[in-house]
């Protein structure tokens, strides 16, 4: 699995002109799951994603988790983050999971991601046509793979 985590100060995802989750402070988490994945890297990364220190202390300097700071989470589905462009002009989604594994690994994700929060985490709609809006605070982008563990 592979999640790109940015740290916002305010997200949100509108499908169809509705708006379907938002958030203030917090992350919002980018999914790419791929045909190999299994529960173990959903733990993986929903203990590096809640424990990642990427907020400010009181000194200025990043400190803080996700939960340190009560903040909110957004989970979007997004294959594309498994393309592959070695060859050609047009990305290859090969390693992208089909729908009927990736789905349950993405609901997994959101569970395991509440549990550890204790609180309702924001999704979009797996498959949708979405509208994704942020403020990328700092910014801080972060590229995490649960395959090499970083």
């Amino acid at each position: 699995m592979r999640v790109l985590v940015q740290r916002v100060s305010g997200a949100s995802v509108t499908i169809d002109q509705r708006k379907v989750a938002e958030s203030g402070r917090g992350l919002l988490l980018l999914v790419g799951i791929e045909e190999a994945d299994n529960q173990e890297d959903i733990d993986w990364l929903v203990k590096k994603v809640t424990q990642l220190r990427i907020f400010d202390d009181a000194e200025g300097v990043m400190n803080l988790s996700v939960n340190d700071v009560n903040g909110e989470i957004i989970v979007v589905s997004q294959f594309t983050l498994h393309a592959s462009t070695k060859k050609g002009n047009r990305p290859s989604y090969i390693k992208a999971a089909r729908p009927e594994t990736a789905i349950p690994l993405y609901e997994n994700f959101v569970a395991g991601l509440e549990k550890v929060m204790n609180k309702k985490v924001g999704t979009g709609v797996f498959g949708a046509n979405m509208q994704v809006a942020l403020v990328n605070d700092g910014p801080v982008t972060i590229l995490l793979d649960s395959k090499y563990k970083e």
